[in-house]
């Protein structure tokens, strides 16, 4: 009876005190994106946007094309879709995120530019990493790579109407250590007299090139970065690197120095962090260089309007004699390691809380 009523007391004393609740387990940056809805909006140029999913090849690639509504197939939903046919006329402008999907929620192609619509893709993995892994190792990247193929070639075509022979690229961060390490190399063959802008990452490719000698005379690639690139994308392996090893396929494939100049470019001039190439951040350096993204990569005059000082704007620099780009120091406090690349400030102004 004793020892009963001892072990009251302390169940007693055990329920007088607050019990500590049981924390949730934490979501990750692909759960959290699933919380975004979806559907139908409007851009910033008045075309209609459409966010939705599809599984290709067993991965989940959740989409959002941009382009006006008369351009979408009827089976798509958008109001005012009228194309009858998948085959039109208007380009696209394909644009793989950096690490943690930032661009793919600000959608920074989104408004037309030279008769080109904008399409992004979020990478079908947990940390919404391009390529998987973390920093220069894309455990993921043959797979990825595959995926954006046959999205582009094998769904896209089921909502909207495009011109098949006029598709272009982009890559942001880790979008564009998948493009230039993996895509380019491996899929780049189904896209002739294609262009690729790499902004703030590079890789020189991971894969055996397939068809090179068809592909790297008729394919455009412009690397951008900014003088305060993150040390991990400046060193062994990353932008430099990658520079070298697409003008040496360029030699290597019977291109002259003036070929390669006019196919292949770089430009690290404005003073800016990573991928902030108008030295402010990275949502708005990213942004200004997509706007001007026609006047760079599809027959424009090469110039960027808004890039941070000192550059003149004007990026179209060959890589043949430019290959070593000068770095400066980070701003101070700013981390350089792989966690830096990581930018999901999206998760906030969704709110979901946090400090990205």
């Amino acid at each position: 009876m004793r020892q009963s009523l001892i072990f009251a007391s302390f169940v007693a004393l055990a329920a007088a005190f607050p019990q500590k609740k049981a924390k949730a387990p934490k979501q990750t940056a692909q759960q959290q994106a699933a919380q975004v809805p979806q559907g139908i909006s409007t851009a910033t140029d008045g075309s209609m946007i459409l966010d939705n999913t599809v599984m290709v090849n067993g991965l989940p690639i959740r989409y959002k094309i941009s382009a006006p509504a008369a351009q979408f197939m009827a089976a798509s939903g958008v109001p005012g879709a009228a194309a009858t046919s998948p085959n039109g006329t208007m380009g696209v402008n394909v644009l793989l995120h950096g690490d943690g999907g930032q661009s793919f929620f600000d959608m920074p192609n989104q408004a037309v530019q030279a008769n080109t619509m904008g399409v992004v893709l979020l990478a079908p993995n947990e940390n919404l990493f391009w390529g998987g892994g973390s920093g220069l190792q894309r455990t993921d990247g043959v797979a990825h790579a595959q995926a954006v193929n046959d999205f582009v070639k094998n769904e896209m075509p089921k909502v909207v109407a495009s011109n098949s022979s006029a598709v272009v690229f982009t890559g942001v961060s880790g979008g564009s250590l998948l493009m230039s390490g993996f895509f380019i190399p491996a899929q780049m063959q189904n896209y002739p007299n294609s262009a690729v802008e790499l902004n703030c990452g590079g890789m020189p490719p991971q894969v055996a090139f397939q068809n090179a000698a068809q592909v790297i005379p008729q394919t455009q690639i412009h690397f951008q970065s900014t003088q305060q690139e993150l040390t991990l994308l400046q060193g062994q392996g990353a932008i430099p690197d990658a520079v070298v090893a697409y003008e040496k396929l360029g030699t290597d494939n019977g291109l002259s120095t003036a070929q390669i100049n006019a196919l292949q470019t770089v430009d690290n001039s404005p003073t800016g962090g990573h991928c902030a190439f108008d030295g402010q951040g990275f949502v708005s350096g990213v942004q200004t260089m997509l706007t001007s993204y026609s006047n760079v990569m599809q027959g424009g005059n090469g110039t960027v309007a808004g890039l941070g000082a000192p550059s003149s704007g004007q990026v179209l620099t060959g890589v043949v004699g430019n290959e070593n780009l000068k770095f400066t120091a980070a701003p101070a406090g700013n981390k350089r390691d792989a966690e830096s690349m990581v930018n999901m400030r999206w998760v906030t102004d969704a709110g979901f809380g946090g400090d990205q």
